[in-house]
């Protein structure tokens, strides 16, 4: 069965999956991130502001327990070797898919580093005994017990150590101390946790979740978003051929669930206006972001070096840059639009500022400054 997409039904679409959108809004954080697979988190202050987007109605503290003390979810490295916030349910299936992947395409950096498979793997015995001892313990607490322990943690060494002891599986991130975050042992931190082997078998179980997350989709999305080849991401959608809509879409072929596509037609109250931080998911996940951005703003977005800017989106569209300005006892958001805004959005804007200043626990001025 083939359909077509408007470029508004695919913003739509993907905005409402990314639980972006006022008809799915989850809960709680919990539920967010079992339904996102994997949220972005090489920044955790844009992390804690993607699931602020996507759960109205939460506060600091709330995402603080679920992560702290509930311990539903745990930040580690994950998909292309980068840090994300995964499920404690899914940690294992996703280091077992991803986690072999991403240390081989680090190769190059461990031989410029000197960490040789050798070291690493030692790394690993003093690691697990230094934090079963004394953890959690901050990366410059721990830095220096390896280093005591003759171990090369100069410049970036120590980064790729403790990122390959979470890759394998070994380590994950600890409760936040005075501002810091720790390293903790995954099997302490979730205590039920199991390293689990490779299968392939899980690797059209987790696109078919992907599709859920983030579709309408191709298997290329999927592969750039994972980080695996193109091959192993056709064979998952192949496998998963039969519970899937292909769709014309002006990005391309793009793949949904059959039953997403019951949520068009687009009629709507009024826009879904988000604030979006920095590496949003809903910037990251896909091969182009020319379905969110006209080409004329595009640097706007991601002006090059790796860098994603935060932007305010409207029905999925990008259409200003946004920064929040915090100090001691006051916080402020600056809006810099693209072009000129119409009166309309002002009162969603506002919106949005308050759900970010609950969240927060802290009042927020809104200040928008001229294209």
């Amino acid at each position: 069965m083939t359909s077509d997409l408007s470029l508004a039904q695919l913003r739509r679409l993907r905005l409402r999956n990314q639980s972006l959108a006022e008809d799915l809004r989850l809960a709680s954080v919990a539920s967010l991130v079992q339904r996102l697979c994997a949220l972005q988190s090489q920044e955790w202050p844009s992390a804690q502001l993607a699931i602020a987007a996507r759960t109205p109605g939460i506060t600091h503290e709330d995402l603080r327990r679920a992560r702290e003390v509930d311990r539903s979810f745990v930040l580690t490295w994950s998909l292309r070797g980068t840090l994300h916030l995964v499920a404690a349910e899914d940690i294992g299936g996703q280091l077992a898919l991803f986690g072999q992947r991403a240390i081989s395409g680090t190769n190059r950096r461990y031989q410029q580093l000197g960490l040789s498979e050798i070291i690493r793997e030692k790394s690993l015995d003093h690691i697990a005994e230094i934090l079963a001892k004394d953890g959690p313990l901050i990366r410059a607490e721990l830095a220096e017990k390896l280093g005591a322990r003759r171990l090369p943690v100069a410049g970036q060494a120590i980064h790729h150590l403790v990122r390959y002891a979470a890759l394998r599986g070994l380590i994950c991130f600890g409760p936040e101390r005075a501002g810091d975050l720790t390293y903790t042992l995954l099997a302490e931190w979730l205590p039920g946790y199991q390293a689990r082997d490779a299968d392939e078998d899980l690797l059209p179980i987790f696109a078919r979740r992907y599709l859920r997350a983030y579709g309408p989709a191709s298997s290329a999305d999927f592969a750039r978003w994972t980080g695996i080849s193109a091959k192993r991401a056709d064979a998952a959608f192949g496998a998963i051929a039969g519970k899937c809509v292909v769709c014309e879409s002006p990005v391309g072929t793009v793949s949904l669930l059959k039953g997403q596509i019951r949520h068009l037609p687009l009629s709507k109250a009024e826009p879904d206006l988000r604030f979006l931080p920095r590496y949003d998911n809903y910037l990251l996940v896909y091969q182009s972001r020319d379905f969110m951005v006209d080409a004329a703003y595009a640097k706007r977005v991601h002006p090059g070096g790796g860098l994603i800017r935060a932007c305010v989106i409207i029905d999925g569209e990008a259409v200003a840059n946004w920064k929040l300005e915090q100090r001691r006892k006051s916080a402020r958001i600056v809006v810099s639009p693209f072009q000129a805004l119409d009166k309309s959005i002002q009162p969603l804007l506002e919106a949005e500022k308050e759900k970010l200043a609950r969240f927060l626990g802290r009042e927020i001025d809104l200040r928008i400054e001229d294209e």
